[in-house]
């Protein structure tokens, strides 16, 4: 199939394909007057890179994992996918651990601040009353 109907079959854009090509995660042949060519597998394929960006895999990890990519949504087991799994889910603990901290911080500059409008407003009151 060209790389309209893959397009077309996986709602993914042309471009996006290309993209996935130059990356090593989608093969084409050309035919000969060098349009793509996409093999039967490809719409399936395409499926399982999508599903593999989506955890936030990068798309070199992704390429180290597609061989271990069969039939349908997930992974068979394999050295390669576990390592690469495992370092996905050690790096979003620590995007989590980073996020969390930041939230405290501006958690306690919200609550200084309420605070501080609460004195005000204090102040503003009894000057108002003594006015």
């Amino acid at each position: 199939m060209r790389i309209g109907e893959l397009a077309e079959r996986t709602g993914v854009s042309a471009r996006s394909l290309r993209y996935y090509e130059q990356q090593g995660l989608l093969r084409a042949d050309r035919d000969a007057n060098g349009y793509r060519r996409y093999g039967p597998d490809a719409p399936e394929t395409v499926g399982q890179i999508r599903e593999l960006l989506a955890t936030g895999l990068s798309t070199d990890a992704i390429r180290e994992l597609l061989p271990c990519a069969q039939g349908g949504p997930g992974l068979v087991f394999c050295d390669r996918s576990c390592g690469a799994v495992e370092r996905q889910m050690a790096q979003l603990d620590a995007e989590i651990a980073e996020l969390a901290r930041k939230r405290e911080a501006l958690a306690t500059y919200a609550h200084v601040m309420r605070q501080r409008r609460d004195q005000d407003r204090a102040l503003a009151a009894m000057a108002l009353r003594s006015a």
